[in-house]
């Protein structure tokens, strides 16, 4: 496998291409409005144009304002913490090739951000601070999630499911509000977090922009389940998936995703307490340093004081990119994927009121655990696959030797996760070097011809096969 820096450096164009990718959406939709024929009959088709051509503008007006807004701030902006170089979300591996004076960073250069994050704690397991229960209490540390497939994941018939634990944006709580509470939060000159003063807060049009943005990210659908897995080992870890009195995993992440029906139908994406809190040495505490207690959704004192602020329930994650966005849980507690599904087998777990949810306990022995986990880093290969083969379709596409070049590296990242992915189990190993291939064969084309790409296509094909039908 590549090294995290090639890695690095592939997907750095990463963010340059969804730029390209919605720009040049706009200009076919643009160049589709001027084709349609003229006449009585067409004036629907010509508004569908229009507004497809406005969303495509918005959606890349908000891919701007994501990585380079600062809203007059410190200097981060919303890719300082959801990097596109790293599937949106921040690890100690990837925070380790940062520079000093990256804007991550800013709270130990800054003395009046001095208390802003735990320097410690950042860089040794990704965790930041958040006031979820107001400004007044001690703030919480917790990971960063990724922000693919947000249109999957965060609806609720209960309201809008934002941050770790449902609360994370104020006012109304959407994923449009969340924007606010991030540059209030993260952004902040001072920790007096005065608007107009220490940051300017985000205008109602750039508010849409990131909400359009951050909803097109990753898939708009889940996968449907049971898939033609393969393997044997990933298809019985499927089996155990879908059996709800055996792993009972599809009864909170209906085919892999974030929604859930506890049996009893679509519930949507809701909060459980699956007893996260509990586990007795998670890594942060290890270290001397003060970790407040996490008590989840709301900011009423828990009636267990060591359990905080909240009820202690945290919003349902989709499952479909778990494995190549580690580590896991609100607070990075778990750092590989067989070790998050292990935890469902513990006693954290099985007295937690989500057990109970659920009809009981989960008991599954470690060939099973390591099943599930390689069910998932099989589904999450196949979604890296199938992504970068759009990628390389409009790569064939473009007539813009830079588009196309960024189209091309971005899929080579995503080449790279699938081969980190299987490879990391020993998932797949023919599949894994046809995917090899296919990458080494487009990052070693400058400019890469459509023959290449096409070639590396009919590989990842060849490779998709080899792990479902």
């Amino acid at each position: 496998m590549a090294p995290l820096s090639l890695k690095r450096d592939l997907a750095g164009l990463a963010r340059l291409a969804l730029l390209a990718s919605c720009l040049s959406a706009a200009v076919a939709l643009a160049q589709e409005r001027v084709r349609l024929p003229a006449g009585n009959g067409q004036a629907q088709a010509a508004h569908a144009a229009d507004d497809r051509l406005a969303r495509a503008r918005l959606i890349a007006r908000g891919e701007d304002l994501f990585f380079n807004e600062t809203f007059n701030g410190n200097g981060r902006t919303c890719g300082t913490c959801h990097p596109v170089e790293n599937n949106f979300t921040l690890d100690p591996a990837f925070i380790a090739t940062l520079k000093r004076n990256d804007p991550l960073f800013v709270a130990e250069r800054n003395p009046a951000l001095a208390d802003l994050e735990n320097p410690r704690l950042l860089r040794a397991f990704g965790l930041i601070r958040e006031h979820v229960d107001g400004f007044q209490n001690p703030g919480v540390l917790r990971g960063v999630p990724h922000v693919l497939s947000l249109s999957t994941s965060v609806a609720s018939f209960s309201g809008p499911q934002t941050g770790w634990s449902g609360d994370g944006a104020p006012g109304d709580r959407s994923l449009r509000s969340f924007t606010t509470g991030a540059v209030i939060q993260h952004f902040t000159k001072t920790l007096q977090r005065v608007p107009g003063v220490d940051f300017r807060l985000p205008t109602e049009v750039e508010l849409d922009a990131l909400l359009a943005f951050q909803l097109s990210l990753g898939r708009q659908s889940d996968p449907v389940l049971p898939l033609a897995l393969k393997g044997a080992v990933p298809r019985r870890g499927q089996d155990i998936f879908l059996d709800d009195t055996l792993g009972k995993c599809n009864l909170c992440h209906v085919n892999a995703g974030a929604n859930a029906t506890l049996g009893a139908g679509n519930l949507g994406n809701i909060r459980v307490d699956i007893g996260v809190e509990a586990l007795l040495d998670p890594p942060a505490g290890l270290t001397g340093e003060a970790v407040p207690p996490d008590g989840g959704f709301g900011a009423i004192p828990n009636p267990i004081p060591q359990l905080g602020f909240g009820d202690g329930s945290f919003n349902i994650p989709p499952l479909v990119e778990a494995a190549d966005t580690p580590p896991f849980f609100h607070n990075n507690a778990i750092a590989t994927l067989e070790g998050a599904v292990a935890f469902y087998t513990s006693d954290a777990f099985n007295n937690s009121p989500g057990a109970r949810q659920i009809g009981g306990g989960i008991r599954l022995d470690t060939t099973q655990v390591e099943a599930v986990a390689a069910f998932l880093r099989v589904i999450n290969a196949l979604e890296n696959i199938d992504g970068a083969i759009r990628l390389q379709r409009s790569a064939v596409r473009s007539r813009n030797a830079a588009r196309r070049a960024r189209f091309v590296a971005r899929s080579a990242g995503e080449i790279e996760d699938a081969i980190e992915v299987l490879a990391g189990a020993g998932l797949h190993p023919d599949a894994v070097t046809l995917l090899d291939k296919a990458r080494s064969s487009l990052t070693g084309c400058e400019p890469c011809s459509n023959k290449a790409i096409r070639k590396a296509i009919r590989r990842e094909r060849t490779a998709r096969g080899r792990i479902a039908g």
